[in-house]
């Protein structure tokens, strides 16, 4: 079993501020592309057609970020995404960011899974094809 999904990635220049550290908006993105690493790696997309026009999909219904020290241009960051938690219609993360071990960043991310249509977004069960992957990630 599992127990967290693990990525890197290369600090860009775009991605720093004016004191060259990293601009503190980018975590929540690489938060979402590491899930959506994590999804890919199990045979998952977070974007899922379904006959009749509907998608299903894993809007944010809450995120946050807690910043402990400074990444700056050319940085590697190990970025660990742990599922804490599967609920019956969510999914709720932890990510780790490091550098060389240290800590840079705790975020926490929380998606519901939802159909997409037209007229809105409905939250569903997560799909048994989801559960079946997901289940190796956590502790249950």
């Amino acid at each position: 079993m599992a127990s967290f999904f693990e990525t890197t990635r290369r600090v860009e220049f775009c991605e720093t501020d004016m004191a060259g550290i990293v601009h503190f908006s980018n975590f929540y993105k690489w938060m979402e592309q590491a899930e959506h690493e994590f999804f890919r790696s199990l045979g998952l997309t977070i974007v899922n057609p379904q006959e009749g026009g509907a998608t299903i999909g894993w809007p944010r219904v809450s995120a946050g970020c807690r910043f402990e020290s400074p990444a700056r241009y050319g940085d590697v960051l190990t970025v660990k995404l742990m599922l804490q938690r599967i609920g019956v219609k969510s999914l709720t993360y932890d990510v780790h960011f490091s550098i060389d071990g240290r800590p840079v960043a705790k975020g926490t991310m929380k998606t519901v899974s939802c159909t997409v249509t037209e007229q809105g977004l409905t939250s569903i069960p997560i799909p048994d094809e989801y559960l079946n992957q997901l289940s190796e990630y956590t502790g249950d």
